[in-house]
């Protein structure tokens, strides 16, 4: 039988690609860490083409995405997806993510991380971070029954038939359920966390009847009676996905960047990725093609059919960016370059096993990684391992800036891609803190990402070479890849009392991250429709279309490195606003998201007027914007313009001259939205940056800033009392208690008039978080002060 070679990379995620589905062979579903589950439909086989949709947007990391094939009551079939807002969404095919979802299934109380749907279509089984699967009848769209016991989170599930439900947990256990929620065995034998379980094939030389993957990186066969049947040897970290195929053979994906084939006991096929991570892969039953999903945002079909296979040049470039990427030093653990055998191995010895992995030390010094492929008889370039960031006490350039360490941030279980910057002269905690606000993440990572730098850096002093990790820090046993909410047994967060003071806030926050091709070709593809539907009076001519292209370079460009705003930025201004403000509401969103942008880029967004000399927030009040309640996206989003505008001097002027009106707009849109996560926070970072500026030097002695803060207090105090999501209460309190540094008539006013202790007693209530308790003590302290 051949080997799998490329068939088509898809890109257009624009965050780690954390599940995949492969239905039917002309459509793949796919999941992300940007909040979207993706349709792929394949528009020619060959060479193979796909057309990519949004089914559906949500308001955080989803992390499962399971399909129910097609029915009386729903021919087109169902996507099911869950993830971090602990909702799992039932949604049609054929909708527009816009439109209301088929169902919305509560009741887990924690990040959903795990899907499967029964092949009948009966029923769909979830998995959660809150310890606990769950049954959902379809039609019926409630909790048909709760699967308990587990002693941590359940990482996978499996509907193996009507009578049986398997859940693999982090407590290492596999237990066997029947659909009523009744405890039928629970099954040993696994050294680590259970992350992926499926059905073997009955053909299986195995005689097994499912499989499961763990982070001991063995895959384990069993049959439904608990005996362990074998055992398949070959990944070198954590598997996180595991699927049959219809020849009988599995495939699995891992940490350790590869796809793997199996037939029998022996492994033999590694597809290795130009990614760290390799988080999902799915298989076709109807003609065994496969897709993976990785930590490089891409989604990749591979087949054994040359026909469905892309064209050569397509197959190189990936081969290629395989043979080019970097592999982290602390992936492959400690390299002692004077024991590697030069490049004549690789000629004078073969492998003894698909997969093996070899370092070479080339002429130059470097360290090469091959792979040893059974089917070409030879190894395989796949990577250069890189030294481990921090190890050489020399200083390290990130971003035209020199630092002592350049960390690995993984978010969620192995994410590579964020670059936490350090130098030894810092504040742990304000590095922590503007790490956590550059990348978006909740403030809730604030105390372990603290905690991993003093870690990593015990020992070193300035000048010096950093010190080796100590035995136990890391959890994972992967040196200097942290991982926010796994916790370290050997080095304990902080006490709320070790803690540095957060209060008062003195730098303003801004919300800069985008993609900005994504929202350039979403602009494109509403500015068709509205042609198609005889809208020309406010669609964009070429041209116009042409000035906003020229923009999106630049505006990335300054928005990541600081550099100055160019004249095709400013030239675009015109444009975005004309789209975030005269389209129809429902297609304003892409325009709002360049708004935003363009209000932390250039000042010349804040000076802006119209050819009737109306400034922008009179621009952004007459489009109606905070008039419709029902469309929460576009308010959150012209909440977030109004907080960039204090990234520049204009902006700040501005902000504080229409303080009045910008602060009516706000809190009319905002009441009645108060659940609204996303919406929330950004209500809260612009009271952070108002804070900010009256309690700035040159506005603290206003009596007008007096007046204002009480205003914003009255705001907050609301906010805080109420706040369910730890977020949006952590940041009104930074508010809250910045403001209070204005003086005794605030404070007074918090205890006496606005029961500002009442709020407090329900957020720690509410929110039993170390930061909040932190920040809340601060709080107390300043109300007692006279």
């Amino acid at each position: 039988m051949s080997d799998y070679k490329l068939s088509a990379s898809l890109q257009e995620h624009e965050d780690d690609v954390r599940g995949v589905s492969f239905p039917h062979p002309k459509f793949v579903l796919s999941a992300s860490r940007d909040s979207t589950v993706r349709i792929w439909k394949l528009l020619s086989a060959n060479p193979p083409q796909y057309d990519c949709s949004i089914s559906s947007h949500g308001s955080a990391f989803i992390n499962a995405v399971a399909y129910l094939p097609p029915s009386t009551n729903y021919p087109e079939g169902l996507i099911v997806s869950g993830g971090k807002d602990t909702i799992i969404e039932v949604r049609q095919p054929g909708k527009a993510p816009e439109e209301s979802a088929e169902a919305l299934l509560l009741g887990h109380a924690h990040n959903v991380c795990a899907l499967d749907a029964s092949a009948d279509g009966e029923f769909v089984v979830s998995g959660s971070w809150d310890g606990s699967a769950r049954v959902w009848r379809i039609g019926k769209w409630e909790c048909d029954a709760l699967l308990e016991g587990h002693d941590g989170s359940v990482w996978t599930v499996l509907a193996y038939d009507p009578k049986i439900i398997i859940t693999g947990c982090a407590d290492k256990l596999i237990r066997i359920f029947d659909p009523s929620g009744k405890l039928l065995h629970t099954i040993k034998g696994n050294t680590d966390v259970v992350r992926a379980l499926c059905r073997v094939p009955s053909g299986h030389a195995s005689r097994a009847d499912f499989a499961s993957a763990s982070n001991d990186g063995v895959i384990r066969l069993w049959k439904l009676d608990g005996r362990q049947v074998g055992e398949l040897h070959g990944h070198e970290s954590f598997i996180y996905s595991l699927v049959s195929l219809p020849s009988g053979e599995l495939v699995s994906s891992g940490e350790d960047r590869t796809v793997r084939i199996w037939r029998g006991s022996e492994c033999i096929q590694t597809i290795t990725h130009p990614a760290i991570s390799v988080w999902g892969v799915a298989a076709c039953a109807e003609n065994g093609d496969i897709v993976s999903g990785a930590s490089d945002r891409i989604v990749r079909v591979f087949s054994r059919t040359k026909e469905r296979q892309a064209e050569h040049q397509v197959i190189q470039a990936f081969e290629d960016s395989v043979k080019s990427s970097s592999i982290p030093q602390q992936q492959v653990g400690e390299v002692n370059k004077e024991k590697l055998p030069g490049p004549e191995f690789l000629q004078q010895k073969s492998g003894t096993k698909e997969g093996q992995t070899v370092m070479i030390q080339e002429p130059d010094g470097s360290i090469s990684a091959h792979q040893w492929s059974q089917g070409a008889q030879q190894w395989m370039k796949v990577g250069t391992v890189v030294d481990a960031v921090g190890s050489s006490g020399k200083k390290i350039d990130y971003l035209g800036k020199d630092y002592d360490y350049v960390f690995d941030v993984d978010i969620e279980d192995g994410k590579p891609a964020l670059k936490l910057p350090y130098n030894l002269s810092q504040n742990p905690y304000e590095a922590a803190t503007k790490f956590i606000q550059d990348n978006e993440l909740p403030m809730t990572y604030l105390d372990q990402v603290a905690n991993f730098i003093t870690t990593n850096t015990r020992g070193a002093t300035i000048g010096q070479s950093s010190q080796p990790e100590p035995p136990g820090a890391d959890p994972w046993g992967t040196g200097a890849r942290y991982r926010p909410g796994e916790s370290s047994t050997s080095s304990p967060a902080p006490s709320a009392s070790s803690r540095p003071k957060v209060l008062p806030q003195t730098t303003y926050l801004s919300i800069k991250t985008a993609n900005l091709r994504t929202i350039r070709k979403k602009i494109g593809e509403l500015n068709e429709r509205l042609i198609d539907e005889g809208s020309k009076d406010i669609s964009l001519n070429p041209s116009q279309l042409e000035i906003l292209e020229e923009m999106t370079k630049p505006l990335e460009q300054t928005l990541s490195s600081s550099a100055r705003p160019t004249q095709a930025i400013t030239d675009g201004i015109d444009l975005v606003l004309f789209i975030a403000t005269t389209w129809p509401e429902a297609d304003r969103v892409p325009g709002l998201d360049l708004l935003r942008l363009l209000t932390a880029a250039t000042p010349q967004t804040a000076s802006y007027r119209s050819s009737s000399g109306e400034n922008l927030i009179s621009i952004i009040e007459r489009s109606g914007v905070f008039e419709d309640k029902d469309r929460a996206n576009n308010i959150m989003l012209a909440v977030r313009a109004l907080s960039n505008l204090f990234e520049t001097e204009k902006g700040r002027e501005l902000a504080d001259n229409e303080f009045d009106k910008i602060h009516s707009l706000v809190k009319s849109a905002s009441e009645g939205n108060i659940t609204n996560r996303t919406l929330v926070i950004a209500v809260t970072t612009l009271h952070v940056n108002y804070a900010v500026l009256l309690t700035s030097a040159s506005h603290s002695a206003l009596p007008s800033s007096i007046d204002r803060g009480l205003v914003l207090l009255d705001d907050l105090v609301t906010i805080i009392g109420t706040a369910s999501d730890s977020e949006a209460a952590y940041r009104g309190l930074v508010a809250a208690g910045t403001l209070l540094g204005l003086g005794e008539e605030l404070q007074m006013a918090a205890r006496e008039v606005y029961s500002f202790d009442s709020a407090l007693q329900k957020v720690e209530k509410a929110i039993k978080e170390p930061r909040i308790k932190g920040v809340v003590g601060e709080i107390r302290t300043l109300l007692k002060e006279q």
